[in-house]
């Protein structure tokens, strides 16, 4: 594949991502709260394990926790194994903010393919198994 047609694709990837990104429950959230919040959905981690999986260092995302914690969207306790530790669990508000903010993505995406002619939905269809290749891959 061409480097300028790489290069197309990258950018229509990124900027169709940060479309649907932008489609939020709270406007005002970052990316990083929102991951966070996400990463939480089903399953508790320590401020550690998020710092890790979002790529922050810990005392930025302790600092990402603290404003989470005082909107009411996660909880922190200790950890039962090991009192040394702290688990962050989502609230019921930071549910019902991924809730609204998955709804909306939806309904933003959604929109975007009824613009589309039948072959070019077809088409799109054809491609997820190649996006979800490349989405698994590390």
């Amino acid at each position: 594949m061409a480097e300028d047609t790489v290069d197309e694709l990258r950018m229509l990837l990124q900027r169709t991502a940060r479309r649907i990104r932008n489609n939020r429950a709270d406007g005002t959230m970052s990316d990083t709260k929102m991951g966070v919040l996400f990463r939480l959905e089903g399953s508790p981690a320590t401020p550690s394990q998020l710092a890790e999986r979002e790529r922050v260092t810990p005392p930025s995302m302790n600092r990402t926790l603290n404003v989470l914690e005082e909107a009411g969207l996660v909880s922190r306790a200790p950890d039962p194994d090991d009192a040394r530790k702290v688990v962050v669990t989502i609230t019921r508000a930071g549910e019902a903010v991924i809730a609204e903010t998955r709804r909306l993505r939806t309904e933003w995406f959604s929109e975007r393919l009824a613009e589309l002619t039948p072959h070019e939905r077809a088409t799109l269809e054809a491609v997820i198994p190649v996006l979800r290749h490349i989405a698994e891959h590390e």
